[in-house]
């Protein structure tokens, strides 16, 4: 598949989570989250630190995801993404997009050697998608 290829099949999902949402409303993390639901997009916080961004409840780990999360937006050091690729594989989770600067070279492969579609180009879901401050 091309790049317009896998962003298409990745937003085609019904569900979504953001590992790396933040409560700073500054940060990534927090911008990608209000991007889904600026575009009315159900999904769910992945913080470790925080039980609650954007008044929706947030959870923990990608491990305590909902069976129903098809595709996982990562925000994080290229070193934690690496760890969440392997929740998510373990998960069950077929599309993953690393917004940029959240990607390594291993997180990629491993992505690809367990078939997941995952979007690791540079491209920013801030971008594609037309995110607005609110």
């Amino acid at each position: 598949m091309n790049i317009d290829e896998r962003i298409a099949q990745f937003l085609s999902s019904e569900f979504f989570a953001v590992a790396g949402a933040s409560v700073n409303r500054e940060k990534y993390g927090n911008k990608v989250l209000r991007c889904y639901l600026q575009h009315g997009k159900r999904v769910i916080p992945v913080n470790p630190h925080a039980a609650v961004v954007e008044g929706l409840s947030s959870v923990p780990h990608v491990s305590d995801l909902p069976h129903t999360v098809e595709a996982l937006s990562i925000i994080t050091p290229p070193r934690i993404t690496e760890q969440i690729v392997e929740e998510a594989i373990s998960k069950g989770i077929r599309n993953i997009w690393m917004q940029p600067g959240a990607q390594s070279a291993h997180a990629v492969a491993r992505c690809e050697e367990a078939g997941i579609n995952v979007i690791a180009d540079g491209s920013c879901l801030l971008v594609v998608l037309g995110y607005h401050e609110s």
